[in-house]
């Protein structure tokens, strides 16, 4: 069994209870993360869909998850929604064309990619040249002790609920060609907001 696959398993187990540990994310950081969007937006990493009704009816988006236990509950929250269309993928592996979207947002999603690189310049790839990426993201401390203390636990997280917490998000990021253009601290010092860019 792929790593892949092995934590795609993890989320299915995860969607049964995934809404409760969402709430960290208060509504009102969510509208922040998505009123920024616009045009055809990509939506990786769906979940159980909790953004969605934060979208303005202006935006065409596009959801995809590999979980489809997660899929399953968006689908759900998706229902009404005539602007929203939801499907099954790896953001590792993306089925999209080169410079397709307008706008992409990514919430508390590449803690959990097996290869957060890889699927990093896949968005690169299928963001517009002029396009914008949005990234709600939880990182490693940067105070020494908070993340001594976040990788000590790192490896029991990761099989409870295939989610790491010391990922280094940011550095990430720019390894795949995506230029930073802000960075804001929303809570505790690891939860980030970040606006990118295609590095051209």
């Amino acid at each position: 069994m792929t790593t892949t696959e092995v934590i795609r398993k993890r989320y299915n187990r995860t969607s049964l209870f995934y809404d409760c540990m969402d709430r960290m994310i208060k509504d009102d950081v969510r509208r922040r993360v998505i009123e920024q969007a616009q045009g055809s937006v990509l939506e990786v990493g769906v979940g159980t869909g909790n953004n969605l009704r934060f979208y303005s009816p202006d935006c065409q988006v596009t959801g995809i998850d590999f979980s489809p236990g997660m899929l399953k509950k968006a689908r759900d929250k998706a229902k009404g929604l005539s602007n929203v269309e939801l499907y099954e993928m790896d953001v590792q592996n993306l089925e999209f064309d080169d410079n397709t979207f307008d706008s992409i947002v990514s919430t508390c999603v590449f803690c959990s990619v097996p290869d957060p690189v890889k699927g990093l310049r896949e968005l690169r790839r299928v963001c517009k040249p002029d396009g914008k990426l949005i990234f709600l993201e939880h990182v490693r401390s940067s105070k020494k002790l908070m993340g001594l203390v976040m990788d000590f636990f790192n490896p029991a997280v990761v099989k409870l609920i295939g989610a790491n917490i010391n990922r280094r998000t940011l550095e990430n990021i720019e390894k795949a060609g995506i230029k930073l253009k802000d960075v804001e601290t929303v809570d505790m010092e690891i939860i980030k907001l970040v606006i990118a860019v295609p590095d051209k």
